[in-house]
């Protein structure tokens, strides 16, 4: 995809910002306000890989670590709107705080190297961490936070974690977000989409059109709260075409979520059929 003519300059000014410096990269101070509501359109889940800030998207969710505050605000001057992804739920060996995780929170492996399942029911150790976290993301400009792996009831973490401590979990995500100026999103946990729709403003979440779920999000969308959907494989046309029909706006990446993926048009393609 390409940008309209219309959107190159700002585009091309806030590329060359980046490149020449004359974005301040440091953290800013902001006085907290209300969050900014999420927005509907083409989107992209990237944790890995240069971020383009002309591609034709409306909303981009990004490492939290890894993204500087001058990418932020490049992506801004591009109209975007700019999600923080941070881990929540699960320890990674390689993050900057890693440290300061003690070992009575780290459970089993989560599948991905480096990570282990974290006792969310700590909270009186990981709150500090993670709302640390999440004051990073609001300092560099952010306007919504990603948390992941708040599932870790439907998961074996070591600790026997229950639907009731995630949901404790997650509650206290929202209100700590919302606290400190962001928006917030619930990723994937479909089994609290009813419990946690009126909570948090909209959704990110993973293959529901592969494991035929995507309906369980229905109480973000009778509420217009924005839903988004990472699929890792499948035909682009005709999940763009289903993703359409329900009201959810789709990506088709790869496994690693680098600058690779394939976000749905704003109108979805034509699925082509054989004639009989």
């Amino acid at each position: 995809m390409s940008l309209p003519r219309s959107a190159l300059p700002v585009c091309l000014l806030a590329v060359a910002a980046v490149a020449t410096g004359t974005v301040a990269p440091q953290l800013v101070a902001r006085p907290v306000a209300p969050p900014r509501e999420p927005v509907e359109g083409p989107w992209q889940l990237q944790v890995q890989g240069k971020v383009d800030v002309c591609f034709l998207l409306i909303l981009v969710d990004l490492d939290g670590d890894a993204t500087s505050a001058a990418t932020v605000r490049a992506l801004h001057d591009a109209s975007r709107y700019v999600i923080c992804y941070i881990d929540a739920g699960s320890y990674e060996n390689f993050r900057v705080d890693h440290a300061r995780f003690p070992r009575s929170v780290k459970g089993r492996p989560n599948g991905w190297p480096g990570e282990r399942w974290l006792d969310i029911r700590r909270l009186d150790i990981l709150a500090p961490i993670l709302k640390a976290r999440m004051r990073t993301c609001a300092r560099k400009g952010f306007d919504a936070v990603d948390p992941d792996n708040v599932d870790g009831y439907a998961n074996k973490t070591g600790f026997g974690l229950s639907r009731a401590d995630s949901l404790r979990f997650t509650r206290w995500l929202a209100r700590t977000a919302h606290g400190l100026g962001l928006s917030v999103g619930l990723k994937n946990a479909l089994e609290l989409v009813p419990s946690l729709a009126p909570r948090f403003d909209f959704a990110v979440v993973e293959q529901c059109f592969q494991y035929d779920e995507c309906e369980r999000l229905a109480p973000f969308l009778q509420r217009s709260k924005p839903v988004y959907v990472v699929e890792y494989e499948g035909s682009y046309a005709t999940l763009c075409a289903k993703a359409a029909a329900l009201g959810v706006h789709l990506t088709l990446a790869q496994l690693a979520l680098d600058d690779s993926g394939e976000p749905c048009p704003a109108r979805p393609p034509t699925v082509s059929s054989q004639a009989p």
